[in-house]
């Protein structure tokens, strides 16, 4: 999934929990933000590696421990692996699961293309169109008001 996407599914989730939708948002960006530029540097060769294994579970878990912050960034990591997961699986590529075993294990055909290659690569899979439907509803709730702890704008 695109990341704007991730973003936007944790603030959604801070919407509809009791969780800190910014906690959310920093734990759903972190996989991103740790991997591309190891991945763009050359560091490793995959763009999925350390911050989308999910061999960090124990790490998170840990961090879970600091209270409401805490749990709210181990759950916005764990949806990001979530939504990386469902994509590739949507895609067609199951085997591309293997990467959140990261380094024990990678997929046999690794996606080793950076982010700009990945849109283009990206435009038109299925996955992509399911990105386009969740869009479309967050934004019609957001509009009729109807967002999961937002006051509609209608009275009575």
């Amino acid at each position: 999934m695109l990341f704007p996407t991730h973003l936007a599914a944790a603030a959604a989730l801070g919407l509809a929990s009791r969780l800190p939708t910014p906690w959310l948002v920093v734990g759903a960006a972190l996989p991103d933000l740790i991997d591309k530029p190891l991945g763009a540097s050359g560091f490793v060769e995959l763009y999925h590696s350390v911050g989308h294994s999910a061999l960090l579970a124990p790490l998170f878990v840990l961090i879970a421990l600091y209270g409401r912050p805490g749990v709210a960034v181990a759950v916005g990591w764990g949806s990001h692996l979530c939504l990386d997961a469902f994509h590739v699986v949507i895609n067609g590529r199951p085997g591309h699961t293997l990467a959140f075993l990261w380094p024990l294990a990678e997929s046999a055909d690794p996606l080793g293309i950076p982010p700009g290659a990945f849109f283009q690569y990206y435009v038109g899979t299925p996955s992509f169109y399911v990105e386009i439907l969740l869009w479309l509803v967050l934004v019609a709730a957001f509009v009729a008001g109807r967002l999961p702890g937002r006051p509609s704008s209608r009275s009575g």
